[in-house]
């Protein structure tokens, strides 16, 4: 049975092994050891404690700023039915155009990042946000350039 990720006490040793990997996900285990200044296998135990308890959720693919050059980036604001959060969710969730999903508070109840190889796709995807049932309204905007990009 998984913990609670919020409820999990994390010491030092495990917001530098957070750390390590929001650097490099595929970091070896004996240079993330190295780098705690413990042993492999207690580096392993930490880091499959972490899984456990939902503290880490998942690994991702970093893509190089030279291959962002040639995509549209846009952010769309959905509103829809409240009754209707868990099947849109579940819904766009789906999109792998959609990169994240925020919930926001005002006039629309979601926020999506897409990410689109054109604007035709990115007219389809919307067009596909639209339809999904629960969802009322869109109003959706292309991002030209980042001008400050911090890591969360």
């Amino acid at each position: 049975m998984k913990k609670s990720a919020a409820k999990t006490n994390l010491d030092a040793v495990d917001h530098q092994l957070i750390e390590l990997l929001k650097v490099n996900a595929r970091l070896p285990m004996v240079n993330i050891a190295k780098a705690l200044g413990c042993a492999r296998s207690t580096a392993q135990l930490r880091l499959k404690a972490l899984e456990d308890a939902g503290v880490i959720t998942g690994y991702t693919v970093g893509l190089s700023s030279t291959r962002a050059v040639n995509v549209i980036r846009a952010m769309v604001l959905i509103s829809m039915e409240s009754k209707n959060e868990p099947d849109v969710v579940r819904a766009l969730a789906l999109r792998h155009e959609i990169t994240k999903l925020y919930s926001v508070s005002g006039r629309y109840d979601l926020c999506a990042m897409l990410m689109t190889e054109s604007t035709q796709e990115l007219d389809a995807v919307i067009d596909k946000i639209r339809v999904v049932k629960g969802v009322i309204d869109t109003f959706s905007t292309i991002l030209l350039s980042t001008k400050l990009d911090r890591p969360e």
